[in-house]
């Protein structure tokens, strides 16, 4: 056990100007568990590495730096920080190829025009961890770059679901379409619902644009369906977040067996 004197913003050797620091249990624990992630200062107080241990047992890839003061922490992270006691200075995941991404992981691919809030993208990424989408992709430019406040969002998804970015995102669509995607644009004034669309047998990508602009007509003239989620008309949206959620357990309803009163197909 180190003792962490200095656990300022310095990466320490090896650390690029990319890397940065993940806060909390749930994040910090998916990513010591991932062989993908590199590891280059683990932070803990001596609470937060008995509770760290129990969810991913030592060994681990990295030697664990104590901190005394719980202060120490604020030094490295944003003041509201909800860090548990714990922090992680990794690197940034390497990128996602769309082909590798969609062929080694079933479900749906969720598409992000424009969605630049991470903590909206975090908050996705863990939805489509708990409803097996394949990816995420996102736009290169428009997007929010890897870093803790996503990571923290996401609740340890960052590591489990993989983010695809793209320059174009209509050209990633075509791409989508020629494996066999049928890509599907939840637009609030579409005459369907996505209900109503019997995609069961379908295997789609979904794209989401912003709260603010909803989708580009690129992206909106890709789409091979416009369909809506049925909100009561007193609500213009739903939060982006909260939208793939729904649509995300709507598409994975929609492929489970039609059961009778008893449970029995």
């Amino acid at each position: 056990m180190q003792s962490a004197r200095h656990a300022g913003r310095g990466g320490g050797p090896g650390a690029s100007s990319a890397a940065y620091w993940l806060h909390g249990q749930h994040a910090v624990a998916a990513a010591l568990a991932n062989p993908a992630r590199r590891l280059r200062r683990l932070l803990v107080t001596a609470e937060a590495e008995a509770a760290l241990a129990a969810r991913v047992p030592p060994p681990w890839r990295i030697v664990p730096e104590r901190v005394e003061d719980r202060a120490r922490f604020r030094t490295f992270l944003p003041e509201d920080a909800v860090h548990q006691g714990v922090a992680l200075l990794v690197e940034p995941l390497a990128p996602a190829s769309l082909h590798a991404a969609v062929a080694g992981r079933p479900g749906p691919v969720l598409v992000l025009d424009q969605v630049t809030d991470p903590r909206n993208v975090g908050a996705i990424l863990r939805s489509a961890a708990a409803f097996g989408a394949a990816c995420v992709v996102l736009q290169q430019r428009h997007a929010p770059p890897e870093g803790g406040a996503l990571a923290r969002a996401a609740s340890g998804a960052l590591e489990l679901v993989p983010v695809v970015r793209e320059v174009n995102l209509a050209r990633a669509l075509l791409a989508l379409k020629r494996m066999g995607f049928w890509v599907v644009g939840l637009d609030a004034s579409a005459p369907a619902t996505l209900a109503e669309a019997g995609l069961g047998a379908r295997r789609v990508a979904l794209v989401l644009g912003a709260e603010e602009g909803g989708l580009r007509r690129l992206q909106r003239e890709a789409c091979d369906e416009l369909l809506r989620l049925p909100i009561a008309p007193e609500v213009e949206s739903l939060n982006v977040a909260a939208a793939a959620a729904v649509a995300l357990y709507e598409l994975v309803r929609s492929r489970l067996p039609a059961t009778g009163p008893e449970g029995k197909e």
